[in-house]
């Protein structure tokens, strides 16, 4: 797939970089999307249509309001997120149930145990997420401006 399209409805000037806020139509971009499918990312919103994303701007790339851009987000940030949010408890979780399993408790304190590994995942990721800078990576860049097409004199 490739990067998304959108068109700048306004900015965020945020410390120490300005934000676009890009429109983009979800349905044009996913075949999920527009079969109202969808993979999850857009599942507590009330709008199937369209997506407002804030992403940084390059500082080698000047966009205005109207703009049409197009906006990405490095693959191994993808990953790197879904290792934090979905990894993370989920890996705490199933060593807390292998050492509950090895230590001979039941299957209920085995149970308590691997739910207990799902919070310890959770507030590990947690943290994680609050560090300096950790956000920023996973943030969608405008990497690209697009020229507005030149339409002909008289048609």
């Amino acid at each position: 797939m490739e990067n998304p399209r959108g068109r700048v409805i306004s900015f965020k000037y945020s410390d120490p970089n300005m934000q676009a806020i890009v429109e983009v139509d979800a349905t044009d971009q996913c075949k999920l999307c527009a079969e109202g499918k969808g993979c999850g990312a857009g599942l507590f919103g009330t709008s199937p249509a369209t997506r407002r994303v804030e992403a940084l701007i390059r500082e080698d790339i000047s966009v205005g309001d109207g703009d049409e851009v197009r906006i990405a987000l490095e693959p191994r940030n993808l990953l790197r997120a879904s290792l934090i949010v979905y990894g993370l408890p989920l890996g705490f979780a199933v060593v807390a149930a292998v050492l509950a399993y090895v230590a001979g408790l039941s299957d209920l304190s085995a149970d308590v145990a691997a739910l207990a590994g799902v919070a310890g995942g959770l507030l590990v990721a947690r943290l994680q997420l609050r560090k300096s800078g950790c956000l920023r990576e996973f943030t969608p860049t405008v990497v690209e401006r697009i020229p507005v097409q030149q339409r002909p004199v008289g048609t």
